[in-house]
C-alpha cells in the first residue's frame, strides 16, 4: 500500500496483480513493464465467459480459420494493443497463450497503470528501461514464469529438464503404469474438464475397464503431438505442456472408448495390483480371501 510497484511480464498473473494494485487506496503508482508483446482478450464476449465460446467451435474446423476469425475479433472488438501503450505482439494470435484480463485495458486507459518496455538495468530503488526512462520503485515484481520440478522424485526416475516432460495426454509417462498427472498441462480454453475427463479415464484405468495402448504407440503420439505444437506456437519453455481445449478433449474422449475396447478383449484385468490392508488399533490384519475377493470387484 502507498508504494510505488513495477510489475514485469505480459501473462495471466502479472495483468491480475497489476490490476488489483492499481485500484483505489492500494499501490501509489503501478508500472507494467513487458518483455515482449502479447494480445489481451476479455474475460467476457457476447455476455458469455471466453473460455465457454470455444466450444462452439468444432474440432475438425482448421487451426488457420479459427485464427484468422480471432484476429477479426480482438482487432474490431478490442482494438491494437499499441494504442494503449503496450507493445505490438510479435507473434499471430493463437501462436503463443494469450493473456486474459477484462480490466486490464480500462486501468491502462486511464493511466490506473503505466506501460512501459522491458527492464535494462536496476540501479538501487531507481529501474531502468530500454525507452531510457527511469522510475523509482519500492517494490519489483517477477511474473516471468515458472519451472516444472518434481523434488519428490529422483532425476533419473522423472524430471522436467527446460520444462519438457513427455507424457502420454500430458498425464503418463510411457514405461511407468501407476503414476499420474492430472492438469498438467496449459489449455486454450478452460482447464477443469479437461482434468476432469482425465480423471475419468484414471478410474477406468484403475478398475480395469481401460488398456494403454503399447509405450511404442505412445511414444510416437507424443512425438506427433510436440511437432505439431512447436510447428505452431512460439519457441519457449512456456509452449511444452500447451493444449487446445477442444481438439484436446475430443481426442481424449476418443482415446478412452479405444482402450474400453482393448480392455474388454483383454478380460478387463486390474492393472496395479490392490495394496490395501485393515487396520486395528491392536494390529494390522491381512485381508481374508473373501475381502480380497471384494476389493479387486
Amino acid at each position: 500500500e502507498g508504494k510505488n510497484v513495477v510489475v514485469l511480464g505480459m501473462g495471466n498473473s502479472a495483468m491480475d496483480i497489476s490490476v488489483e494494485l492499481s485500484r483505489p487506496g492500494v499501490a501509489k503508482k503501478v508500472f507494467l513493464s513487458a518483455r515482449r508483446g502479447a494480445y489481451v482478450i476479455p474475460n467476457y464476449l457476447f455476455g458469455k465467459p471466453l473460455d465457454k465460446l470455444t466450444e462452439y467451435t468444432p474440432h475438425w474446423v482448421p487451426f488457420f480459420i479459427q485464427q484468422t476469425l480471432a484476429h477479426l475479433l480482438i482487432r474490431f472488438g478490442v482494438g491494437k494493443m499499441e494504442d494503449f501503450g503496450l507493445p505490438k505482439p510479435d507473434h499471430k494470435f493463437g501462436s503463443a497463450h494469450p493473456t486474459i484480463s477484462q480490466d486490464l485495458l480500462v486501468r491502462l486507459g486511464r493511466g490506473d497503470i503505466k506501460p512501459k518496455p522491458v527492464i535494462t538495468e536496476l540501479r538501487g530503488k531507481k529501474i531502468a528501461f530500454a525507452d531510457g526512462t527511469e522510475e523509482e520503485a519500492d517494490v519489483l515484481i517477477y511474473c516471468t514464469g515458472y519451472n516444472i520440478k518434481f523434488p519428490f522424485f529422483e532425476e533419473d526416475f522423472l524430471s522436467a529438464p527446460n520444462n519438457y516432460i513427455p507424457l502420454y495426454y500430458k498425464m503418463i509417462k510411457p514405461g511407468i503404469n501407476n503414476l499420474f498427472f492430472v492438469g498438467l498441462m496449459q489449455p486454450l480454453g478452460a482447464i477443469m474438464p479437461l482434468a476432469e475427463c482425465q480423471g475419468k479415464w484414471i478410474s477406468q484405468y484403475l478398475t480395469g475397464n481401460y488398456v494403454l495402448p503399447s509405450k511404442e504407440k505412445m511414444e510416437k503420439s507424443i512425438l506427433k503431438d510436440e511437432k505439431a505444437m512447436k510447428k505452431r506456437y512460439v519457441n519457449s519453455t512456456r509452449h511444452t505442456i500447451q493444449v487446445d481445449y477442444d481438439s484436446f478433449l475430443y481426442d481424449m474422449k476418443k482415446e478412452i472408448e479405444q482402450g474400453k475396447k482393448r480392455a474388454a478383449k483383454e478380460g478387463n484385468h486390474l492393472p496395479i495390483e490392490a495394496r490395501a490392508m485393515y487396520h486395528s488399533e491392536k494390529s494390522h490384519v491381512l485381508p481374508s480371501r473373501k475381502q480380497k475377493q471384494l476389493v479387486s470387484k
